[in-house]
């Protein structure tokens, strides 16, 4: 038998692009003014700063995650949109100051990314 060692982030950031779609990662592209492989680069590094921020959110270890992306009264994504939400500027000047790009681009691909994370995290609750 096989063995597969999946990393989660790794998942979560594939996931996370899939979910972007070629031409968000294209507007990404031509906001942060790189090709696709760097837009692509850029959304793993925002999905890794918000995943670490995410993880502080406390959960029981086998507590099932449906509703905890939609807990809440953060507009629709409740809980976890408002942490994500809360993170978005930190997590940006972090990441700008990692890459060295302007921190208005970083910031409106953090917000770009913020949904599409959501919504990878929301299925995925609603899977286990």
């Amino acid at each position: 038998m096989q063995e597969v060692d999946e990393n989660p982030l790794t998942s979560l950031q594939d996931d996370v692009l899939g979910e972007l779609g070629d031409d968000r990662i294209v507007d990404i592209a031509e906001l942060l003014g790189t090709d696709d492989a760097g837009a692509r680069e850029m959304v793993c590094t925002t999905v890794s700063a918000l995943s670490g921020e995410a993880e502080n959110v406390a959960t029981p270890h086998d507590a099932p995650l449906t509703g905890v992306a939609t807990l809440g009264g953060f507009a629709t994504g409740g809980l976890m949109a408002g942490l994500l939400a809360e993170e978005a500027g930190p997590v940006a000047r972090a990441v700008a100051e990692r890459t060295g790009l302007p921190s208005d681009a970083v910031s409106q691909v953090v917000e770009m990314v913020i949904p599409a994370e959501l919504a990878v995290l929301t299925k995925r609750a609603a899977h286990h």
